[in-house]
């Protein structure tokens, strides 16, 4: 796993085009953001007082918007924590590998939109917490 902390993780402000018919958000890999898309993903009707995440990845990035709605998500490299609310769709929260997440505070009708550097690959997550903070080690 990569040596990393949440000062690595960053709000990425996407471009937003303005049409009296309706905004455009365009993505672009390795322009917009640092990797190319190889699997993309979403999270909807999220029960309230539910969350998701409560993992870490030991090489996949993500970028995760909030397509609609809102949520937090909470970064922790191992030492610090930083929660962040995403609520604009012209906004993404860039998370390296070596971090972990938990989501929640979603709010009614919230989408989470998913953007990762990876195909899924189930031993790329660290899903115990104890783990993780000995791969912090």
């Amino acid at each position: 796993m990569k040596e990393t902390t949440i000062a690595d993780c960053k709000l990425i402000d996407l471009r937003k085009i303005s049409d009296r018919r309706g905004n455009l958000t365009v993505i672009e890999g390795k322009q917009d953001i640092p990797f190319d898309a190889k699997r993309v993903y979403y999270l909807y009707d999220v029960p309230g007082g539910e969350s998701r995440g409560a993992h870490a990845h030991k090489e996949l990035q993500q970028l995760i918007i909030a397509a609609n709605g809102s949520f937090t998500i909470t970064l922790d490299d191992g030492t610090s924590k930083k929660s962040y609310t995403l609520n604009r769709p012209y906004q993404g929260l860039l998370i390296v590998p070596g971090i972990w997440r938990v989501l929640d505070d979603f709010s009614s009708g919230a989408v989470l939109l998913c953007l990762a550097s990876e195909h899924y690959k189930e031993d790329d997550y660290i899903r115990n917490y104890k783990e993780f903070k000995k791969h912090k080690q």
